[in-house]
């Protein structure tokens, strides 16, 4: 099956602690990827200009051993084959200006914490304007309170072995599967394929051959949380139903519960 590659990863920031873990993990696959990152920030008006709190990509790169540090911002994109945009947004409503971006660009992946100022709380708890963030359809990473990242920060090392997918019958995961293959495919996770339940579950892969999916049983989110401890995930991939995307999807869904507790990132998948 044939893809076309991401182009572009946005990551929605709001300069603290949490985003800066996000920026690693949204910068590093974009490396991986060797596709644009789209640092976007909500400038209400009444805020300063904070330009200067964006993160810094030049010398994370440095940091990370993979540029001079004085490298000129035009040799980052001939060198790593990225080209990364800062985009202040200015609109009163942090949520509903960073909803809209993606309404109208359409990223391929969007990375961010989703606690500090703009996390994923005040998405859900917020009346963001009728059907913009909901109709966002995109495939987002979560990285919630209490993981234990796949991207170390200070050496910008991947480390993106195997992961988690949990299955249901709502929503069907065929075209999360395709959706999960299309974007870390090329990285050839080991992935465990779990449902929750006794009956058997059946999947086939895109080419029509059968998956193994292992039955578990428990209360679903805490059997969710056991197959991600037990199998030491570097990612959980959750596909989230709603009909007007994932943060309809998300409101009080098991997805939210498990991205509370989740040990490592969580990849949200329009199903």
């Amino acid at each position: 099956m044939h893809h076309q590659p991401i182009e572009a990863i946005a990551h929605p920031t709001d300069f603290s602690q949490a985003s800066a873990e996000a920026f690693a993990h949204a910068l590093r696959l974009a490396l991986e990827f060797r596709c644009r990152l789209d640092l976007l920030h909500v400038r209400t008006p009444d805020g300063d200009g904070e330009w200067s709190s964006f993160p810094h990509v030049r010398e994370t790169l440095a940091r990370w051993e993979l540029l001079p540090a004085d490298v000129p911002q035009s040799k980052v994109a001939e060198t790593l084959g990225i080209q990364v945009r800062k985009i202040e947004i200015e609109h009163r409503d942090p949520l509903e200006g960073v909803a809209q971006f993606l309404l109208l660009h359409r990223p391929g992946l969007v990375v961010m914490a989703t606690h500090g100022a703009q996390g994923l709380r005040r998405f859900l708890s917020e009346s963001v304007s009728e059907g913009i963030a909901q109709k966002t359809r995109v495939p987002v990473l979560f990285l919630g309170p209490a993981v234990r990242p796949f991207v170390d920060a200070n050496t910008g090392r991947l480390h993106l072995k195997n992961a988690v997918f949990p299955l249901s019958h709502h929503p069907s995961p065929e075209h999360a599967l395709v959706v999960f293959r299309h974007l870390f495919g090329k990285l050839q996770l080991a992935t465990r394929f779990i449902h929750v339940g006794d009956e058997r579950f059946q999947l086939r892969g895109p080419n029509g051959d059968p998956i193994e999916v292992s039955c578990v049983r428990g209360s679903v989110v805490d059997a969710i949380l056991a197959a991600a401890n037990g199998f030491l995930a570097d990612l959980l991939v959750m596909p989230t139903a709603g009909r007007d995307g994932f943060l309809d999807a998300l409101r009080g869904s098991t997805t939210e519960q498990v991205l509370h507790r989740a040990p490592c990132p969580l990849l949200a998948l329009p199903a």
